[in-house]
């Protein structure tokens, strides 16, 4: 473990990181490529929780606008949630990394469910646990499932994997003058409306005083070279210096 920031993450993927260009379903090559870098972390002896969304399957926010009940449209998103998990499941166990899917909603033919002690125990022993399905429960993203499990489950850091570099002052996609930030506040990202995390998540993070290091996941082993020390991506934290 020496040269290791953490001990223990929870990492946090979208669903359409896993969707790669294709912007839907699962690219082979994307989550085998994610995979690979979960391993490598696996390596350094960092215990690995995952949380995964579903976004790349099915959106029950952007279904409700289309006249959808929400709470029905959300259930199906954590449904989403999950194949995503036994997909990534299944990446990892064919790289040698023994992983356990949980979820927050029964579906015991395939996954366990979310008992916390149990996911610890887990973590102890190695495995890389993915923890699907969110909360459990409607009107509740998987950027608040984040926050919560990684409180739950002692998570030292929570790496938040995007398609950019880190936060910046505005979208980069849409403004040629943004600018990465390095470090950031958070009481800032709340009040400059920053898209890091939505407004719950970051409420739970601060009053826990969880950090956030928001990465771009497209980099080859980006994620193994932020644990080591290396200076990428933006750290949200309680106090900036």
């Amino acid at each position: 473990m020496a040269g290791v920031r953490y001990k223990r993450i929870l990492l946090k993927l979208s669903g359409e990181v896993l969707a790669g260009d294709q912007g839907f379903g699962i690219q082979p090559p994307v989550i085998v490529s994610v995979a690979e870098q979960v391993r490598e972390i696996v390596h350094l002896g960092v215990q690995v929780g995952i949380v995964i969304g579903g976004g790349n399957i099915f959106r029950g926010l952007a279904a409700s606008r289309l006249g959808m009940d929400r709470a029905n449209g959300d259930y199906m998103g954590m449904l989403a949630t999950i194949i995503n998990g036994l997909a990534l499941q299944d990446c990892l166990e064919n790289l040698g990394v023994p992983t356990r899917v949980m979820t927050a909603i029964s579906v015991q033919q395939v996954a366990e469910p979310y008992i916390r002690r149990r996911a610890i125990r887990h973590l102890e022993k190695g495995r890389v646990v993915i923890l699907a399905g969110g909360t459990g429960n409607p009107f509740f993203t998987t950027d608040t499932a984040a926050s919560l499990r990684a409180i739950e489950i002692g998570a030292e850091v929570i790496m938040k994997a995007t398609k950019v570099d880190g936060v910046y002052t505005a979208d980069p996609e849409k403004d040629a003058s943004a600018q990465l930030l390095k470090e950031i506040s958070f009481k800032e990202v709340l009040i400059r409306g920053l898209k890091v995390m939505d407004a719950t998540a970051i409420s739970l993070c601060m009053e826990n005083n969880l950090p956030i290091l928001v990465f771009k996941m497209g980099g080859k082993n980006n994620m193994k070279r932020v644990l080591i020390g290396e200076d990428i991506g933006t750290l949200v934290g309680s106090e900036t210096r």
